[in-house]
């Protein structure tokens, strides 16, 4: 035996165990908290040359539904990794289905007189607005992100799974926020699907429905350990979607605007084959103000310069906009954006709008979207904005 070598095989072996370690409390870290950083759109920000990194908006500062949801047994059950990208069960009208980007079967999110699916179409214009919008940029583009490509080895969007109510729940452990989260465990599938995985950058939502107790469960920054029967995240929090359940006043949730993410995202069901949206939409813009406007909770922003938009802020796209050229869905979506509009919920890359990946998407169609601008939109009277 060579000399030593029982030494060198312990410090090989220590060496692996410390890299590990490193790499999962990749978890705990997180930038220096600035509204103008990137958020949910880093990953097409590394197309112009960007580095990824995670939210900022969870950094340095932190101050009825249906009454029966129906059961079946159709869908993918336990999701696998190996999945996270095929196509869901087809649509079935007041089915839930189950597994990854499973179809609700046209039942909302929350009560139909909650605030996400409250019409707004009619609603007076803010004072603020032409302000307010050159400061997101007038001649910006609006932008899907969400799709059917991968783009830096993960689908393109927020992915969400729908579990039934047996699922095992797991402990889950955070790493940054724990005193504005919910406590644990959650029903995460050991292999539940993660924003931007396997890239430890970035958001790294878990986003978890639960079809029989009609909850849902988000993380964010959210790392599987110990295969996934234990998870680190940085914030969380638990939604009772038969009700309208808001956060305590100053709380973040696993969004920066302390809301729910899953009823803001563009779902392909919802689009290609109910052929009609019910509920705003989420987008981001790269710099927010030290404010938000109810249902949202929480700032993440140091200025409280009155040109910038708050969190939870509401925005329309103008009735006079043309959607005839548009492909068919989407002016599904244009539809939506005229009379829910989308509601400004994190720090990210302006004018992204949210949505989960599908393999059936056509991102030809999708990235049409693009041809409308910043000035298309008008922000709604915010009649109560809530200040540091």
């Amino acid at each position: 035996m060579p000399k030593h070598l029982d030494v060198m095989i312990l410090a090989g072996v220590c060496a692996a165990v410390l890299g590990g370690v490193l790499l999962m409390d990749r978890s705990q870290l997180s930038g220096q908290e600035d509204s103008s950083l990137e958020g949910s759109g880093a990953l097409y920000q590394q197309a112009a040359g960007t580095i990824a990194t995670s939210d900022p908006s969870k950094s340095g500062i932190r101050n009825s539904g249906p009454t029966a949801v129906p059961v079946t047994n159709a869908g993918a059950g336990t999701p696998s990794l190996a999945g996270r990208h095929q196509e869901p069960a087809p649509y079935q009208a007041g089915v839930v289905q189950l597994g990854i980007g499973a179809s609700l079967g046209g039942i909302l999110p929350f009560p139909e007189d909650n605030a996400w699916n409250q019409p707004i179409d009619d609603l007076p214009v803010d004072p603020m607005s032409d302000l307010l919008i050159k400061t997101m940029g007038m001649n910006k583009n609006c932008h899907p992100d969400f799709g059917a490509g991968i783009w830096n080895g993960a689908p393109i969007g927020i992915p969400y799974v729908v579990v039934s109510g047996d699922q095992t729940p797991v402990p889950i452990r955070y790493t940054a926020y724990g005193e504005e989260s919910d406590p644990g465990p959650y029903p995460i599938p050991t292999n539940a699907p993660i924003e931007g995985d396997p890239n430890v950058d970035g958001d790294r939502h878990v986003i978890v429905v639960d079809r029989d107790n009609w909850k849902l469960y988000e993380l964010f920054r959210a790392f599987p350990v110990a295969a996934g029967h234990l998870w680190k995240a940085e914030s969380g929090a638990i939604f009772d979607m038969k009700e309208h359940p808001s956060r305590p006043v100053g709380w973040t949730s696993a969004d920066a605007a302390g809301l729910p993410i899953f009823p803001g995202l563009v779902r392909y069901e919802e689009v290609v084959e109910q052929k009609e949206i019910r509920h705003a939409l989420r987008f981001t813009v790269s710099k927010t103000r030290r404010a938000y406007v109810p249902p949202a909770t929480h700032f993440a922003s140091r200025s409280s310069d009155m040109k910038l938009p708050p969190m939870g802020m509401r925005v329309r796209l103008k009735k006079d906009f043309d959607i005839t050229p548009f492909p068919e869905e989407v002016q599904v979506i244009l539809k939506a954006l005229k009379k829910y509009g989308m509601i400004l919920a994190d720090n990210g890359s302006d004018w992204f709008v949210s949505g989960s990946p599908d393999p059936r998407w056509n991102d030809d169609n999708l990235h049409t979207l693009k041809k409308v601008k910043g000035k298309d939109f008008e922000v709604i009277l915010m009649e109560e904005i809530v200040a540091d």
